[in-house]
């Protein structure tokens, strides 16, 4: 018989921690049991659809009885948070990127192992139907051995804590590579990147202090090469936030993939622009479903710490390659 996971959320200044929440509402083996947040009122509403307790320090929620624990703070607040929830015994899965540096999220992924606590990266992209279709085409040998692949993830500027490097670690080269890196590695489960050259730079914003743009290019130890346009190109007029797009190229055929093309398309004169209303499965709800799944069964978390770091590490030496102009080997 599955048991029931009590939750706790920490952190809702990513705003995945509302759609996150939307998910758990719907499983009838997740209560969430607490709600720490500093400032009461950004989650009141939450407060109130759950019935959560709150806490304004997220120490005493973790002295509590829950089982497991949702991360949704600023990016500089991850590894902390996770050691803490680690060192409570309570389960994690923690908003990407898992960390702001190698050696902190190795640390995060043996404090969890030494306590015996499952670590899951929140990479909701892997459950958008078209990827999963694609996933299961490179696995039944359909296109061949895959050769290249090209990504892109071009979203709208998050403003607030994402444009403030001492809390967010970075601008769009490290908020929007980690997720296609991490669809690249899980296409190719048994390769590594051995090789990234990257450029970044502020094209769409002046007037921010971190880069809204950059191109990622890595190169797997089997070969493959692949290219990421990493953004924050999407203007506030465009009909949704982003875009997760994948070309896959095998020796036998070429996958195309448009993640976000289950949509129905709105032209409404009164909202000035034209809209994209996605009717297809919510991503957010898959992964916390997985997550809580995975506990419920005592089984292995579906994607964890390790896969965390093999995106956020690529993302992290793209950095090195934009400031000396060069490759970097991982």
């Amino acid at each position: 018989m599955k048991k029931q996971v009590k939750v706790g959320m920490i952190s809702f200044a990513h705003g995945h921690a509302f759609s996150y929440l939307e998910g758990l509402s719907k499983l009838p083996q997740a209560v969430v049991a607490g709600i720490a947040h500093p400032v009461r009122s950004e989650v009141e509403e939450a407060l109130q659809q759950t019935g959560a307790a709150y806490y304004a320090d997220y120490h005493d929620l973790l002295r509590t009885d829950i089982d497991a624990v949702i991360i949704c703070s600023e990016n500089v607040h991850h590894a902390q948070l996770t050691l803490d929830a680690a060192r409570a015994g309570k389960h994690i899965m923690c908003e990407k990127p898992l960390g702001l540096s190698v050696a902190e999220m190795e640390e995060m992924i043996s404090v969890c192992a030494e306590a015996g606590v499952q670590l899951m990266t929140a990479f909701p992209c892997r459950y958008l139907s078209a990827v999963v279709r694609a996933r299961e085409a490179v696995i039944n040998g359909e296109i061949g051995e895959i050769v290249a692949i090209k990504g892109t993830n071009r979203g709208t500027m998050p403003g607030g804590w994402f444009l403030d490097p001492a809390l967010s670690g970075g601008g769009a080269l490290l908020d929007h590579t980690v997720h296609v890196m991490d669809l690249m590695n899980w296409l190719m489960p048994n390769s590594k990147v051995a090789e990234v050259y990257a450029y970044a730079n502020r094209i769409f914003h002046e007037d921010i202090q971190v880069e809204d743009a950059g191109m990622m290019h890595v190169k797997f130890d089997n070969g493959v090469f692949g290219v990421i346009d990493t953004s924050w190109s999407r203007s506030k007029s465009f009909p949704t936030w982003g875009d997760v797009t994948l070309e896959i190229v095998g020796t036998a055929g070429t996958i195309s993939v448009d993640s976000m093309a289950q949509h129905n398309e709105w032209f409404i004169d009164k909202d000035g622009k034209g809209q994209y209303h996605f009717w297809g499965d919510s991503m957010d709800h898959l992964l916390v479903k997985s997550f809580i799944e995975a506990l419920a069964e005592n089984q292995p978390v579906p994607i964890n710490g390790v896969d965390g770091l093999r995106s956020a590490e690529v993302a992290l030496a793209g950095y090195q390659s934009v400031a000396s102009g060069q490759p970097v080997k991982l």
